[in-house]
């Protein structure tokens, strides 16, 4: 099944339900000024509220825009007040369109659904570099100068995540949450074999012990 990430910086919005069509899942993606919190899969679109309580919607346009992950979704701007200097404003922040805030679940749905069917062109195939690694997101292959790493589909999303925020510790819980399987504990005793396995599959390659356990609070990828 395909897979479209709705980012929203509104708490309530995030809580919402997937929603299946076809063969397609819209799935709601929280976001922070910091970016997304979770992984990024398939095409993208962003709902930014206007007032932030770290950085203003205008300036989290302006991130989302220069993040590689975001770059290139559609990022509509919820304006608390409507008018053409605010309008102005958000389209020169890079934001594609606005919309009048709040929007409901059902709203930001039919935003997406009526241009995603008008659209048929593919995600721009993304390359992460970190030194002598290379992440292909869309044939789902790192590699070590240039050797193929072994890697299950769990264990590659981990290193993805992970790559995607180098130098950051993320806890069990928080790398469930990534992935988008939260809700399930089985999987907290899981994220040790995973994080195993892909210590495995990069040394096999030739890589350096790149993962660092921080005890008590989780797991780390030391920036190359």
């Amino acid at each position: 099944m395909q897979r479209v990430s709705i980012l929203v910086t509104d708490e309530e919005a995030a809580g919402y339900a997937p929603f299946h069509h076809g063969e397609t899942s819209y799935v709601f993606v929280p976001l922070t000024c910091d970016g997304p919190t979770r992984l990024v899969d398939g095409r993208c679109w962003a709902f930014v509220q206007w007032v932030l309580d770290r950085c203003s919607g205008l300036e989290l346009v302006r991130r989302l825009r220069a993040d590689p992950r975001t770059a290139h979704a559609h990022i509509t701007l919820l304006l608390d007040q409507d008018g053409d200097d605010y309008r102005r404003r958000a389209l020169d922040a890079g934001a594609d369109d606005y919309a009048a805030s709040p929007l409901d679940r059902q709203a930001m749905l039919d935003r997406v659904l009526a241009l995603a069917s008008g659209s048929g062109a593919p995600k721009p195939e993304r390359v992460i570099e970190l030194g002598d690694m290379s992440i292909n997101l869309g044939s789902e292959l790192a590699r070590w100068k240039g050797t193929a790493v072994a890697l299950r589909p769990n264990e590659f999303r981990v290193l993805r995540f992970l790559a995607e925020n180098p130098n950051r510790v993320f806890s069990r819980a928080e790398l469930i949450e990534a992935l988008g399987k939260d809700g399930d504990p089985d999987y907290l005793r899981t994220v040790d074999v995973w994080i195993k396995r892909l210590r495995f599959g990069l040394r096999e390659a030739g890589a350096p012990d790149l993962l660092r356990t921080v005890h008590g609070r989780g797991y780390v990828l030391d920036l190359l």
